[in-house]
Parts: C-alpha cells; structure tokens; sequence
C-alpha cells in the first residue's frame, strides 16, 4: 500500500493551528517508550526520573550522545513533539509513534514560549527544556515524508521547534495520557 504523505503547502496551511497550541498549561496526548531500535511501546502512563528517563526507554543504553565518562548525556533524555503536528504528518493515531518521540503533548513548544532552561511540570514530574537542538532525519522522512522534513527544518523555522525539543527530567513522577503540563 502507498502511503500518501502531507505537502508543504498543506503543512504551511496548518501552521497557525499548531502555533495556537496552549502556551502555559497543556496536555499529554501520547507516551512512547522505544525499548530497542525501531521498536515502539505506546504507553498510558510512565514514570519519569533524572537517572532513567522514561522508564522502559533505551536512552540510558544506546544514547547517541554521550558524556566524558562514558554515560547518555541527560540533555537528550527525552523527546516532546506538537501532537497537532504529529497528527497531520502521521495521518492516524496509530502512526504516532513512528516519530520516536517520548511525549506528544498539545503543547506550544516554541523557543519564545519554552526558552532553554524554562521548567514546567508534567504529572508529578518536573522536567527542563535543554539547549539543543532536535531535528528531524532520514527516518523522520521516510515514515512522514520529504515535505514534513521541510517543514520541520525549514528556514526561519528553527526556533519554533517544530521537530519538538529535548527536556531532562529535574524530580522524578509518574506520568500519564491526559495529564496537565504547567509551564512554571
């Protein structure tokens, strides 16, 4: 079966429905733990601590990005995407997951509303958004394709974050589909 993807055009078309996301108090819509490569287990709830991540994640074994000694460096702990956005690229729930992300959140994760260093709570945790940069790849490409690519790095997009944002976990929680996320 031939999968039809999302075009630019109807990708610039959605943008002001993403931006409008809610800027202080949002919402978890998905929790994804990738226990192994290009493995994905969508979750209803999940606890969140500073040494693991998301529990049932592979980050702490098979980060890609790495500390002097050897261990996954905690900036790239976890993974949030715009759930409006991952909803048009992916065209069904279901196809939620192929992103890899960790947390798709009705959420404005922008730069100017979410700058570095900002903390908000999700569930019981409290998480911090980190200095860099998530972008899409080639994976990213061929589940949503070319055009979402585009779209997410596109320029003058940069800090819109439209790929989503990296965030370490500050206090451990649990965490569930539904909860509030309060930006403090």
């Amino acid at each position: 079966m031939t999968r039809t993807f999302v075009t630019l055009d109807q990708l610039q078309e959605a943008l002001d429905t993403i931006l409008a996301a809610p800027r202080q108090e949002g919402r978890v819509e998905a929790i994804t733990a990738c226990p192994a490569t290009n493995v994905r287990k969508s979750l209803s709830e999940a606890r969140l601590s500073p040494e693991g991540g998301l529990e049932g994640d592979r980050w702490q074994e098979t980060c890609w990005r790495k500390l002097p000694d050897g261990s996954s460096d905690p900036k790239v702990q976890l993974t949030l995407i715009n759930s409006r956005l991952l909803s048009l690229i992916a065209g069904s729930r279901d196809r939620w997951s192929l992103s890899g992300d960790n947390l798709a959140v009705d959420m404005n994760l922008t730069a100017e509303n979410l700058p570095v260093g900002t903390r908000f709570r999700i569930g019981e945790a409290l998480v911090e958004v980190s200095e860099l940069p998530h972008t899409g790849c080639k994976k990213f490409s061929s589940r949503y394709g070319v055009d979402a690519l585009k779209f997410v790095n596109g320029p003058g997009t940069k800090d819109l974050r439209l790929r989503g944002c990296y965030v370490f976990v500050v206090e451990a929680g649990q965490i569930r589909v539904g909860d509030c996320i309060r930006k403090l």
